[in-house]
């Protein structure tokens, strides 16, 4: 008898990791966590492996109706072809692409001409009452480049680019500079950065440009004294301690203490050193705050497609109402004619303008320092976030 084809082999064990995926969609945040240990148990698997099938569950997750609905019909092989020819195409995925998708036609590049070759409804790929939350969502082009595989941007933290680019050449990853932000780069290559020099000198720092453009355009002055209210891994921090420059100061703190225990490793990496970690509840005033508030996480459902699918209506309006409660705690702590930014990685309007019309109406001493902005994932193939920078009168 002859052996099954290794991309045939591979076929049936994502579509086992699928099944012990699937019953926890709809209930697990951590979901990426679960397919980590899984992936981890299997010890045949090698790290093009595990590249592979990681690639083609989130292929699954993103477009998760579709998949489910040739599973419900008990053919798994239309499953596994859709997934193949949905999949990015990557040194890990291109042999399994080739073998299950061969006759088949190039990718689309909107989700409604992919839906019409798989005979599948585009709507199903979002949760219908996200609608309301935000209409653009569900428009071309914010409404295909949330169903895109993520880029892996990068933010350099030195004003010398050529040590990086040499080691990134060296082994053979190409880069492309944001068009908007010269501190940017997109890595157009699998690559696990931790493993390069230029990671372990604090050179670069893994960072979605979205997340890089919040700060950058609001340019805060240097030589100031900021708090990072919701500091978290210190992504954002870092980048504000480099913004400030060396004659300012930035205050790191978060109400969940754990979630500090990375940013001080990432500031010595960095030899960033006029970043403070607060244990203690912050007190006295800053020249500005930041909040970049916990949010129901909808600007990053491309790259985090299982929480389209266990974010409900409630987890939002539970955001909006810790949002609120944050901004009162620290709104106090801004001085006068200082600073208040208040951020999410939420597409939802009730997490963003909503939430910042109830702040304005109940604080007249503070007014909008600029206009609101929403950045949605097809603007600069980003994350989709949200920024209101306020003021102090």
């Amino acid at each position: 008898m002859d052996r099954p084809s290794p991309a045939a082999s591979q076929g049936r064990s994502f579509l086992q990791l699928f099944s012990a995926l699937r019953p926890h969609v709809a209930t697990d945040r951590n979901l990426p966590s679960r397919l980590q240990q899984l992936l981890a148990r299997e010890k045949r698997f090698g790290s093009r492996d595990r590249r592979l099938y990681r690639e083609l569950l989130y292929t699954a997750l993103r477009h998760l109706p579709w998949i489910d609905a040739r599973l419900a019909t008990d053919t798994p092989d239309d499953a596994i072809r859709a997934t193949a020819w949905l999949a990015a195409d990557t040194a890990a995925t291109r042999a399994f692409r080739a073998h299950w998708t061969a006759g088949w036609p190039e990718v689309p590049a909107t989700v409604a001409e992919r839906a019409r070759h798989l005979s599948a409804d585009p709507a199903a790929l979002l949760p219908a009452w996200f609608a309301e939350h935000c209409p653009a969502a569900f428009q071309s082009p914010a409404f295909d480049a949330l169903h895109t595989r993520a880029p892996l941007w990068i933010r350099l933290q030195t004003d010398d680019a050529t040590p990086v680019l040499a080691e990134f050449e060296a082994r053979g990853w190409s880069v492309q500079p944001a068009p908007v932000l010269s501190t940017a780069l997109e890595v157009l290559a699998e690559a696990d950065l931790t493993t390069t020099d230029a990671y372990a000198r604090g050179l670069i720092e893994i960072q979605d440009l979205g997340s890089q453009l919040l700060l950058a355009r609001l340019s805060p002055a240097p030589a100031g004294h900021w708090l990072d209210a919701c500091a978290g891994a210190g992504g954002k921090t870092l980048q504000l301690a480099r913004l400030l420059g060396t004659s300012g100061k930035v205050d790191a703190h978060d109400i969940r203490a754990s979630a500090l225990d990375e940013l001080g490793t990432r500031a010595a990496r960095a030899r960033i050193a006029n970043i403070r970690i607060l244990s203690a509840a912050p007190s006295g005033t800053y020249d500005g705050v930041l909040i970049d508030a916990p949010c129901s996480g909808t600007g990053t459902w491309r790259r985090a497609p299982h929480l389209k699918w266990c974010t409900t209506p409630q987890t939002i309006t539970n955001s909006a109402t810790v949002q609120r409660q944050l901004l009162e705690r620290y709104a106090p702590l801004v001085s006068a004619g200082g600073q208040l930014v208040y951020a999410t990685c939420s597409l939802s309007r009730q997490e963003n303008e909503d939430v910042i019309t109830a702040f304005l109406a109940a604080h007249p001493e503070f007014t909008a320092a600029a206009p609101a902005s929403m950045l949605l994932p097809s603007d600069y193939n980003t994350d989709g976030y949200f920024v209101a920078p306020l003021r102090r009168v």
